[in-house]
Order: C-alpha cells, then sequence, then structure tokens
C-alpha cells in the first residue's frame, strides 16, 4: 500500500497526463498513506464559510484573502491530525475498545439523545454507524495524544504577565465611555413618533423614571432592560446619537434626536474619561492567552518532529 502511495504521488508531481493532473488538483496533501483531499478541506472550511461572508460580504477581496487562509489553516488541522493518528499506530499505543465504546455512547447521548435518532441522523447524512464510530475513535485518540503530549500544567509567572502587560498597554485602552439608556420610537411609513417622543420628554422633565418609560414605549432591543444598553464607546453608535450622548453630563436626558428612521431619547447614568485597564482587570485575561500561546508553540514543535519522521507531501 504505501509502495503504491509513493508513486501514486511521483505520478501526481510529474503530471504524467491530463487524469493524473486532474487527480493531483484533487489532493492536497499525502501523510504516510492517507490522503487529505481538496473536499476534505472544503468541507472543513465550509463551517466557517457563512460567518466569513457576513462579514467581509461587501469586500470580496478580503474575503478571497480570509477564505484562503482559512482553507490554509484547515489543511494545517488535518495534516497535524494525520500526523498523530500516525505516530499513534506506530509508537505502540493502544486504545482498549471497551474505552472507545463508552466514548461513542457519551456522544449518542450528548449529542443524539438515543441510538434510534443517530441512526436517522447519520441515514440523512448518507453515513453509517460504523464511520461514525471511527470518527469518534479517532477523535478520542488525537485529544489523548495531545494531552500526553502538550503539557495541561503551564505556569505563567508573574513577571511574563507584567511583562506582557507593560509591552502591550495600547491593547487595553478604553475610550471615553457613557454608560447609556436609549428609548426608541421608530418611524413607520409616513407616520412620524415624534409627538409621542415629545409626551415622553415632558413626563420625564415631570420625574418620570427613564427605565419605566422605557420598558413602556421604547421599540429598540433593550426595551425589556428598561432601554439600558450598558457602557458604550462613542464608535458604536451613530454619529448622531453619538455626538449628542457625548455631551451629555451623568443624570442628563438628551434632547429629541431625530434620524431618517426613527426618534431617539437618551439618558447618560455614569461617564468615565479614556483611560488604560489596570493590571489587576487583565491579568486573568492576560493569564489565559499566555498559556494559550505556550500550549500552542508546545504544539507546533511536537508537529514538526512528526513531520520529520513521517512521509509528507503538499500539493
Amino acid at each position: 500500500m504505501r509502495a503504491f502511495i509513493y508513486l501514486l504521488a511521483g505520478a501526481l508531481v510529474a503530471c504524467i497526463s491530463s487524469a493524473q493532473a486532474e487527480l493531483a488538483n484533487g489532493i492536497k496533501a499525502i501523510v504516510h498513506d492517507s490522503i487529505i483531499t481538496y473536499v476534505d478541506v472544503e468541507d472543513l472550511t465550509m463551517q466557517t464559510a457563512d460567518v466569513l461572508n457576513r462579514q467581509y460580504r461587501r469586500e470580496p477581496a478580503v474575503l478571497d484573502k480570509k477564505m484562503q487562509e482559512a482553507r490554509d489553516e484547515n489543511l494545517d488541522r488535518l495534516l497535524s491530525r494525520e500526523l498523530i493518528l500516525h505516530e499513534f499506530s506506530t509508537a505502540g499505543y493502544s486504545m482498549p475498545e471497551s474505552v472507545i465504546d463508552e466514548v461513542v455512547q457519551q456522544r449518542i447521548r450528548a449529542r443524539y439523545g438515543d441510538r434510534v435518532t443517530l441512526t436517522k441522523t447519520l441515514q440523512a447524512q448518507g453515513t453509517t454507524f460504523e464511520k461514525f464510530k471511527q470518527t469518534v475513535r479517532e477523535q478520542f485518540i488525537v485529544e489523548a495524544m495531545r494531552s500526553k503530549n502538550i503539557s495541561q500544567e503551564i505556569i505563567i509567572s508573574p513577571f511574563k504577565i507584567e511583562t506582557f502587560y507593560n509591552t502591550n498597554r495600547d491593547k487595553y485602552k478604553v475610550e471615553d465611555q457613557v454608560k447609556l439608556r436609549m428609548i426608541v420610537l421608530n418611524k413607520t411609513g409616513d407616520n412620524s413618533p415624534r409627538k409621542l417622543a415629545e409626551e415622553i420628554l415632558v413626563k420625564l422633565k415631570e420625574g418620570a423614571g427613564f427605565a419605566e418609560m422605557a420598558g413602556v414605549y421604547s421599540q429598540g432591543s433593550q426595551r425589556s432592560q428598561g432601554g439600558d444598553w450598558g457602557w458604550v464607546e462613542k464608535s458604536v453608535l451613530r454619529k448622531e446619537l453619538a455626538d449628542t450622548a457625548f455631551t451629555l453630563k451623568p443624570g442628563e436626558v438628551s434632547p429629541i434626536i431625530e434620524t431618517p428612521d426613527a426618534c431617539y431619547l437618551m439618558k447618560v447614568e455614569e461617564a468615565r474619561v479614556a483611560h488604560v485597564k489596570a493590571l489587576a482587570e487583565v491579568r486573568d485575561e492576560i493569564e489565559k492567552n499566555l498559556v494559550l500561546s505556550e500550549r500552542e508553540r508546545i504544539e507546533k514543535q511536537w508537529i514538526e518532529k512528526l513531520k520529520k519522521k513521517t512521509f509528507v507531501r503538499y500539493f
């Protein structure tokens, strides 16, 4: 089998015939005697394609770049998976079938509820229980091998956290913020809600609670929270709203702000000026990110070692 794969790889590289050229276009990589195909990479990439399309649909050049980056990352993921599985099979490791059976049952209970639902799902997907079990087995082996070869007890020293914070203070800058409540009155057709906005404003000036008014009249998504937007920066708001919100003092209510699609009333409850978050606020975040970075570094080193002792060819 291995000899056949090597011969096939050589034929693909040489492009001896048009049929072989078409086959080369379908293969992305060979790891020992396992083939990673274009379809394998595309299937994995499609899981994030919708998100990328929503984010960059108006920037086709950027979308193409992001999609290619996703394909490259997914090829690396599939390559690493095959390298780890190959290491498991050649390094003398074994996995009792009883353990795999238990993992399969746990997966069925967690994702499908019962075996009947699983069977119907697999039939709809055009696959079998045997293939499902094999997939679960390989996923479990890969995670077990990662756990064995990548230390779970990575300690980040306080000095390293402080050094990262001091050299990356710009990451923790916070712009001017206001704690904001808002009443949104949408325009429908030719009907303007301005008169209603004026009536609400009168009630607010007479002492009515802003949150109560928002809960009754606002048509915004935060209505059930009394129009509470929490802490927001200028960039979060549309310009017409931001220009007013950041001129209000704590406790002040805005005049009516009218845009082509709605009328707005805002109240600033608190304000805080631009600042850099204190180390105490971001220490846990920094430590978590540094642990992830260190784990990624260790895994990359391990994968590179596996590549050096395994036949790998890209197409």
